[in-house]
């Protein structure tokens, strides 16, 4: 969405450009999201959600929309938001991305989700003293026995 179309839809009436945005987002998606029928009630808060919202995912230059959706369901999967990832995956399959493809999405966001859980998990152990460790190195802030005069 251009700049000028941006400020021609500030300048204008919340209400009277609802149905204007909608359309668009629906003839993108095939469908509006449900938390943008949500908020139709509340214009002064739709329309600076969709602006925003196309200027990073339906406008956004530097990722393809192929992309755009990977990192949307794999998003959408570790948040384990049902109608996001539903939606996305529906997307998806219209951009023409595989099962696999997707797949894939989501089995990297699973890691990282474990890795997040993990992390954070353990950190609150070591921190209540539920395992006790090998003194913390302040050089490199790992359990280490130090490190050779010189060398780090």
């Amino acid at each position: 969405m251009d700049i000028e179309k941006i400020q021609r839809i500030m300048q204008q009436d919340p209400d009277e450009v609802v149905d204007e945005l909608l359309d668009a987002v629906e003839k993108y998606y095939g469908e509006v999201p449900y938390i943008l029928q949500y908020l139709r009630e509340t214009p002064e808060l739709l329309v600076p959600k969709i602006l925003y919202d196309s200027a990073i995912i339906r406008e956004f230059k530097r990722l393809d929309p192929k992309t755009v959706e990977l990192i949307s369901i794999g998003v959408s999967s570790a948040l384990r938001c049902d109608h996001c990832l539903r939606m996305h995956v529906r997307i998806a399959e219209k951009l023409g991305l595989s099962k696999e493809e997707i797949f894939d999405a989501i089995l990297i966001a699973g890691t990282l989700s474990n890795a997040t859980v993990l992390a954070y998990a353990t950190r609150v152990l070591d921190s209540e003293g539920g395992v006790k460790r090998e003194p913390r190195c302040e050089l490199c802030d790992v359990g280490c026995t130090g490190h050779d005069e010189g060398r780090d």
